[in-house]
């Protein structure tokens, strides 16, 4: 059950605008950049991020999708056989800077396992990350480039980022999973 509704659709389409333009506007424009998107909600995250990019600035970027998996530091606490999503970066990275985007930023071991693909892919010159939400509690020195919204948390609460193309709605949820 859901504890608070956090972001709405409006707030959650609002964040994404204004990511979108703190990421034009900290790469003085958009050449050169390109969106890659985690596995699942990072997707369709950074797909939207790229449409207001295009409509704010009128040019295209490149946008790839990155599974994880393989690079996760508690791959053997998964399921016996993990479900893999593929990447797919029709692009070459090399050179470019790159805007990792992802729903939640919790202990930063998914932006670490991201960052640890990305390399073995090749030499970007920049690696940037996009969140929706930031909620703490970090493991590593890790941190977000671009922050949709900072919702402190405690350990027994759960963030849920949904987006239309996965749950049919767009918002943002804080659920409570103690009782």
């Amino acid at each position: 059950m859901d504890k608070a509704l956090i972001m709405d659709n409006i707030a959650l389409e609002r964040a994404l605008k204004r990511i979108a333009h703190e990421i034009i506007e900290r790469n003085k424009g958009a050449e050169n950049v390109a969106l890659i998107g985690i596995h699942r909600r990072g997707v369709p995250l950074a797909r939207r991020i790229a449409k207001y990019i295009q409509e704010f600035e009128g040019e295209r970027v490149d946008i790839g999708t990155l599974d994880i998996t393989f690079y996760r530091d508690d791959l053997s606490l998964l399921a016996d056989h993990p479900i893999i999503k593929g990447t797919d970066i029709a692009f070459d990275i090399n050179k470019k800077t790159i805007v990792l985007c992802d729903d939640v930023l919790y202990t930063g071991r998914t932006a670490r396992a991201a960052l640890d693909a990305l390399m073995d892919m090749g030499r970007p010159n920049y690696i940037q990350l996009a969140v929706i939400v930031d909620r703490g509690h970090r493991e590593l020195p890790i941190r977000a480039d671009y922050i949709g919204k900072n919702i402190p948390t405690a350990k027994n609460e759960v963030i849920g980022v949904h987006v239309m193309e996965f749950d049919g709605v767009d918002n943002v949820v804080i659920n409570d999973l103690s009782g």
